[in-house]
């Protein structure tokens, strides 16, 4: 399935794919959608990526290991779980802040920022995964 049709119109699949992930991954604390699902979409974008053009080509394309990305991840949601110790509360207590930026007020939240360790967990290990499997059986 490597015609000149496919290969040309991938990136661009790719890359709505990826913001479709990001866009399901921030939305999923108040709809449906959350960093897992998220995650799983974004993993579906590299596979097609690496369908169409190869594993070396996703992997340069990443930058980073995918491991890396799930070992930031796991660090990201585990730290947003200990800031509520910090703050004396119990272990994963959502805490909100509401700062303004460029004259907009906008609200962070640990739940959102592990949500957001989660769409890397899950990105990170399920595509080191599927590479591994696509270069096993002769993706190159």
């Amino acid at each position: 399935m490597n015609t000149i049709i496919f290969r040309t119109i991938s990136p661009v699949l790719v890359a709505l794919t990826l913001l479709f992930s990001v866009f399901v991954t921030l939305r999923g604390h108040n709809e449906p959608g959350g960093g897992f699902i998220g995650g799983l979409i974004a993993v579906s974008a590299f596979a097609l990526y690496g369908l169409s053009h190869g594993v070396p080509t996703v992997r340069h394309a990443m930058r980073f290991h995918p491991m890396e990305i799930a070992g930031f991840g796991l660090f990201l949601a585990g730290a947003s779980g200990m800031l509520s110790i910090v703050f004396g509360v119990p272990f994963l207590t959502g805490l909100w802040v509401f700062p303004t930026i460029f004259g907009v007020e906008v609200a962070l939240s640990t739940p959102m920022f592990f949500d957001i360790g989660v769409y890397f967990v899950v990105t990170g290990s399920i595509t080191s995964i599927a590479l591994a499997l696509e270069a096993r059986e002769g993706g190159v």
